[in-house]
């Protein structure tokens, strides 16, 4: 139960607290517990798309993208945002982990935030409403297990919050925390859940490698810049393979 509150005060604002003390490994530990937040957050937003399906679709697309930005306090957003600073151009590793670092948002910040919000409002409201809910529930529990796959590559920086998941992660907690999403994606979507779950992760893979390629593995910027991906591009297969066997 420690792990599973650790992973809910790391990936979202909701009000869990522990009274015991957290060890840096215990942070690490936690990581088996990440789909299940994943499935946690993807349930709330399904009670919330259900409960305004009576509304047109795109002010549900709106009022689920404004209830996973308050849940998740607007943290993978923010990753996002610094890595879209710190990887335009050809800056070398050091420039761009100092852009990251800083506060304030630049330009292809505010555009990499507003292309993708575009990109997953208009993914979500394209979705079929009776397969909306299972839909938010696999993409919320496959792109916090994405984060885990990055815990898997060496840390960019000396120190930072992101640090002791990546330093401690154990390779048996992801594979672990992979068959729970594979199960879930196939529980929700049959055998169609199968192929959503590996086309969804070519991009998660791809951009993987080309941050380490850049600055030498992942930060913690960099891990919520691969939720936002994978969100993407799990709703661009469901979407996609939907119109194919359909």
């Amino acid at each position: 139960m420690k792990y599973l509150l650790i992973a809910l005060q790391f990936l979202t604002v909701l009000p869990f607290k522990i009274r015991t003390d957290i060890k840096k490994e215990d942070c690490a530990r936690s990581l088996i517990y990440f789909p299940m937040v994943g499935i946690i957050i993807g349930a709330i937003l399904s009670i919330v798309s259900v409960g305004y399906l009576f509304l047109p679709m795109p002010v549900v697309g709106v009022v689920i993208l404004i209830a996973s930005a308050f849940i998740t306090g607007a943290l993978h957003l923010d990753g996002f945002a610094d890595t879209c600073d710190g990887f335009y151009g050809s800056k070398p590793k050091e420039e761009i982990l100092e852009i990251m670092r800083d506060p304030r948002i630049g330009v292809m910040g505010v555009v990499g935030i507003i292309l993708l919000l575009l990109l997953k409002f208009s993914l979500i409201v394209s979705i079929p409403r009776g397969v909306l809910w299972q839909s938010l529930v696999v993409m919320c529990c496959f792109s916090r297990w994405a984060q885990t796959i990055g815990c898997l590559m060496p840390y960019a920086r000396n120190e930072g919050k992101a640090w002791v998941f990546i330093k401690y992660a154990r390779k048996k907690d992801i594979v672990i925390a992979g068959l729970l999403t594979i199960l879930v994606s196939g529980a929700l979507f049959g055998l169609k859940g199968i192929a959503i779950f590996f086309t969804s992760l070519i991009p998660v893979l791809l951009f993987i490698r080309y941050a380490k390629a850049r600055i030498g593995g992942m930060t913690g910027d960099t891990l919520g810049a691969v939720n936002e991906i994978t969100e993407a591009s799990t709703l661009f297969s469901i979407l996609i393979l939907g119109l194919i066997w359909n």
